[in-house]
């Protein structure tokens, strides 16, 4: 797993909001969402790979999760961790970052189980909101 993991909880409300794992190979996507949604209050974990992304998994069991995911990976490259992810989590919403989110590719992480599909650029503040809004919190938002 890649370093940056964070578990404190920012409660704001009757309970721990959720932990949001960013799976992006990305260290600049990592480091950017990571900031934004900490600043939100969310506790952030980051994987690299879909091997990370399982081994992050299992250390989250039990816990509220949002999750966050590129769809090109240096070991997967098709919906296949998606699926698993929602196999493993169908409790936790999976929001999906993807440079290639034809109408095609985006209906199909759709059908898939995500959540929402994002398009690579993205405005960071419009990811913490989705985080967010997948999470069911009410808590401050990312600001510029």
């Amino acid at each position: 797993m890649t370093a940056g993991a964070e578990n404190t909880q920012d409660t704001g409300g009757s309970f721990p909001r959720p932990t949001v794992l960013v799976i992006d190979d990305e260290p600049l996507i990592q480091w950017s969402l990571g900031e934004a949604i900490r600043e939100a209050g969310y506790p952030v974990q980051v994987a690299a790979t879909g091997a990370d992304a399982h081994a992050a998994l299992a250390t989250l069991e039990g816990q509220r999760l949002v999750i966050v995911l590129d769809l090109r990976l240096p070991d997967v490259v098709d919906l296949s961790l998606l699926r698993a992810l929602r196999s493993q989590r169908p409790d936790a919403p999976v929001l999906v970052l993807s440079a290639w989110a034809s109408s095609d590719a985006g209906a199909a992480a759709m059908q898939a189980g995500a959540a929402r599909v994002l398009k690579k650029p993205f405005d960071v503040g419009s990811v913490v909101t989705a985080v967010r809004v997948a999470s069911g919190s009410s808590g401050p938002a990312y600001t510029l």
